[in-house]
């Protein structure tokens, strides 16, 4: 694995103090896996200053911004898909050229997502790994 993209459902399941998600993100860390949350995931699952897991998991990531050529690009993957969600496609879109897999609460559309990459012109992420499949106790 290139690395890791967490979407905004992982990154809520850590503030809530999900164990499984948890647990997987020491494993990468341990093992130096690069950990990417694209800025639109933190927009969509920040909301207060309350998110004290939250803020101490973003200290320890790598947060994407988006760009123009990354928004074009979304948008690229958004027609590909026939899909609207504009944080799921930054998440498959910057996963897709780091050649990362990825953590969601949401592996349906995000696979959606994934297997329209090609006919975007993107290459496809790494694995789409459900939250819920993770071994250990939520």
């Amino acid at each position: 694995m290139a690395g890791l993209t967490v979407d905004a459902g992982a990154l809520i399941a850590i503030d809530r103090g999900d164990v499984r998600a948890f647990e997987y993100l020491a494993v990468a860390r341990r093992r130096r896996v690069p950990i990417v949350v694209p800025a639109p995931v933190v927009a969509q699952a920040w909301r207060s200053a309350r998110n004290a897991r939250m803020a101490q998991f973003l200290a320890l990531a790598f947060v994407e911004d988006l760009t123009y050529p990354l928004a074009t690009k979304i948008g690229l993957l958004l027609a590909a898909s026939a899909t609207s969600d504009v944080v799921d496609g930054a998440v498959i879109v910057g996963a897709a050229a780091r050649g990362d897999d990825v953590l969601t609460s949401d592996p349906e559309d995000l696979s959606r997502l994934a297997a329209a990459a090609p006919r975007a012109g993107l290459s496809r992420p790494g694995r789409i790994l459900s939250i819920e499949a993770l071994p250990g106790r939520r």
